[in-house]
């Protein structure tokens, strides 16, 4: 451990500390050499949470930073950093942090930095800083575990990482039930690192649409919905529990949203905090309930979700994952309660041989594709993307979506493949500011018959107002435009069904 003439004023801890160890406790102790030193943890990444790499909230973590200071006689200082893009100067904006929230503007002649990430450590010594490596330490004796180290410990349900985390720690998991979170959130096979299905997703422009369709999504669902607990999984910006707060007979009911997306939660609580909300007994959770239950058997009484299930059967294991997540909402819905789903949807006959007439004539038309899309910023796919003509986007789309699909061009520029994948390409083609994400998705792998076969497999009984519909305004604005559908014999196809609304009710005996 590195020796200094004299205890420094302060030491400072950069990390995520979202588990905290004995070995940390004691090299602490012994670096500020009689309690004289104020120990300043610089929390990093403490806006995220719920992420395999940031499974535990700042608050948490600072809980059991005070309880580790208190136990083991350090005066602390706590001090949350945002998470921020890899710089070069990540050093200097933890201190500036550290100024701006506390006053205190450290400097190398009274501060000693505690880090065992050779990169940042490398930084704070290039600004001047000693730096005490911890872990890293080589006067530690037997290489200690790191903190990231023991987590995936209890990731992995493996007792032993008991022995090795500091007692606070211990306590505010188990206290707050944090054990099981962070096993679900670091083993969600469906949620990335960041929180989210795909991390190609501009969720600026996500969050408008959200706010575009909702009063067309309430109004198509809002004469099913029953009063008492009513959650929206998949709520995004919580636009459509906003229009359920504005409903009288809603008043007394628990409004709450489910998301997994961090940025589109993160949204939620900021119309929460800013008042948008009359109803007292609104609630967001930053959960995937893929991951495990969220809600107790039997105490929800209206299940919403909306252009959700599509992105289940494409991120998951298709048909599997939907119907593990049918069964889920079973299982929390009340004997007669409801689960009310729109989403896109395929043609029953989604096998059948069409014919695809696009246009050629509206954008370039390369001869060759690209697969290079993915090493681009997103601005530059969505530039090279919406300059394609419709034919040339296609050919596009075959490359970029993972649902591998035959097709066969003719000399006159129609296309021969199944109506399945002919409607995937059509409703997908003018999504060009998130090409990569939406691309990833599959639209047509269920058919209403599907729909009507996997809920009744589920447990539910099916409302008679469930039903496919066609999108009027797609069709006259974004297929029939471009596009033609044709039998194979040439005769005339009329557009299928492109959405589907399924209305599902719990057996009052089930």
């Amino acid at each position: 451990m590195i020796e200094v003439d004299s205890p420094a004023r302060f030491v400072l801890f950069p990390g995520r500390h979202h588990l905290l160890t004995r070995f940390q406790a004691d090299y602490l102790s012994r670096l500020v050499k009689g309690g004289v030193t104020t120990v300043i943890w610089a929390v990093t990444s403490a806006n995220h949470e719920n992420t395999r790499r940031n499974p535990i909230p700042y608050h948490r973590r600072e809980a059991a930073i005070e309880r580790l200071s208190a136990l083991s006689g350090l005066r602390s200082l706590v001090v949350p950093i945002f998470d921020m893009a890899p710089t070069e100067v990540f050093a200097e904006v933890i201190l500036k942090n550290i100024a701006m929230a506390t006053g205190l503007e450290l400097t190398p002649e009274d501060t000693l930095v505690a880090c065992s990430a050779p990169r940042l450590a490398k930084m704070y010594e290039q600004l001047g800083f000693s730096v005490a490596q911890v872990e890293a330490d080589p006067e530690s004796g037997a290489t200690p575990e790191r903190p990231r180290e023991v987590l995936l410990r209890l990731v992995a349900n493996d007792d032993t990482w008991r022995k090795l985390a500091h007692p606070a720690t211990i306590d505010v998991l188990e206290r707050y039930r944090l054990v099981e979170a962070v096993q679900s959130v670091v083993n969600d096979p469906f949620v990335g690192d960041e929180g989210g299905l795909t991390t190609t997703r501009d969720y600026r422009t996500y969050a408008e649409s959200f706010t575009d369709t909702a009063e067309r999504k309430w109004a198509g669902v809002r004469r099913y919905v029953r009063p008492g607990r009513i959650v929206d999984i998949g709520c995004g910006t919580g636009a459509v529990l906003e229009l359920a707060d504005k409903e009288t007979a809603l008043h007394e009911s628990d409004l709450i949203g489910v998301e997994v997306a961090r940025h589109l939660y993160q949204e939620c609580m900021h119309k929460k905090a800013q008042g948008v909300f009359r109803n007292a007994n609104v609630y967001f959770l930053h959960r995937n309930i893929l991951g495990g239950a969220i809600f107790q058997d039997r105490s929800v009484d209206t299940t919403l979700s909306f252009s959700l299930t599509h992105e289940i059967w494409s991120y998951g294991r298709q048909r599997e994952s939907l119907l593990q997540f049918a069964r889920r909402i079973y299982e929390h819905t009340v004997p007669g309660g409801v689960w009310i789903n729109s989403d896109v949807c395929g043609p029953d006959d989604r096998r059948r041989p069409v014919i695809l007439r696009l246009a050629d004539d509206d954008g370039q038309n390369p001869v060759s594709q690209r697969h290079d899309l993915a090493g681009l910023a997103v601005t530059e796919v969505s530039r090279y993307v919406g300059a394609l003509s419709t034919r040339a986007r296609l050919d596009q789309f075959a490359i970029d979506y993972p649902f591998a699909f035959a097709y066969e061009a003719f000399v006159d520029g129609a296309v021969r493949l199944e109506l399945g994948a002919a409607m995937d390409y059509l409703t997908r083609k003018d999504y060009v500011d998130n090409w990569l994400s939406e691309t990833k998705e599959q639209f047509c792998g269920l058919g209403f018959a599907d729909w009507l076969e996997l809920l009744t497999e589920a447990g539910f009984e099916i409302d008679p107002s469930s039903a496919p519909f066609r999108n009027e305004w797609l069709v006259k604005n974004r297929l029939a435009t471009v596009a033609a559908l044709t039998e194979i014999d040439g005769r005339s196809l009329d557009w299928p069904a492109t959405h589907v609304l399924t209305v599902a009710r719990r057996p009052l005996n089930g």
